[in-house]
Formats: C-alpha cells, sequence, structure tokens
C-alpha cells in the first residue's frame, strides 16, 4: 500500500513480498474498522474474501461505497489516496496484490 499517512485499525498480514510483487492480507474485525489514510504507491489487484460492501473516503469530504463479491477482482494504477473503511456488520478481509516493479 505505501505512503501511509495515518495508522489503521485493520489488520495487514503480508503473505508474499520479493522484489516484483508484495500480497498482503488486509482484515477488518468489525464494522468501521479502517486502513489508515495512504497513497498507493503502485499499481495492484484487490480480490475480496466475502461478499458486501467497503466505505472509501477520498479526502475531500467525499465518501464513496463500493460494493464487492468474493473472488471477483478488480484493478487501480498507482496514485489512488484513499482511506477504506468496513461498512459492513461482519468481519470481512481482501487480498492486495501490489507490482513492485513495471512489466
Amino acid at each position: 500500500m505505501c505512503a501511509s499517512d495515518s495508522t489503521g485499525s485493520a489488520i495487514p498480514t503480508v503473505m508474499i513480498e520479493n522484489e516484483r510483487t508484495r500480497v498482503t492480507e488486509w482484515r477488518f474485525k468489525s464494522r468501521g474498522d479502517n486502513t489508515g489514510w495512504h497513497r498507493h504507491a503502485y499499481d495492484y489487484i484487490v480480490v475480496p474474501l466475502f461478499d458486501g460492501v467497503l466505505e472509501i473516503d477520498l479526502g475531500n469530504g467525499e465518501r464513496t461505497t463500493a460494493t464487492l463479491q468474493s473472488g471477483v477482482p478488480y484493478y487501480r494504477e498507482l496514485g489512488v489516496e484513499h482511506d477504506v473503511i468496513n461498512g459492513n456488520d461482519f468481519e470481512c478481509a481482501f487480498v492486495e496484490i501490489e507490482f513492485l516493479q513495471n512489466g
């Protein structure tokens, strides 16, 4: 994730890290748990491990909701800035795959 400006309450567990990729599980134990404000320094893919929603704080007073399906990945380019918040009444997690090098 990189370039973190604040510490969140979600639990990151790095599963794989080498010169090309970093794979991290982000676990949100309770509603309202969050990653903390951060800017993505690398392109990345997220693979949700649940069906539900995440709230996304965009930092300018704007907040949006992302509806996710277990196993359905999405891709984002570097530079994204946000805080990701558990909007569910249950524990949830996703796997983030960062590409530390260009092709």
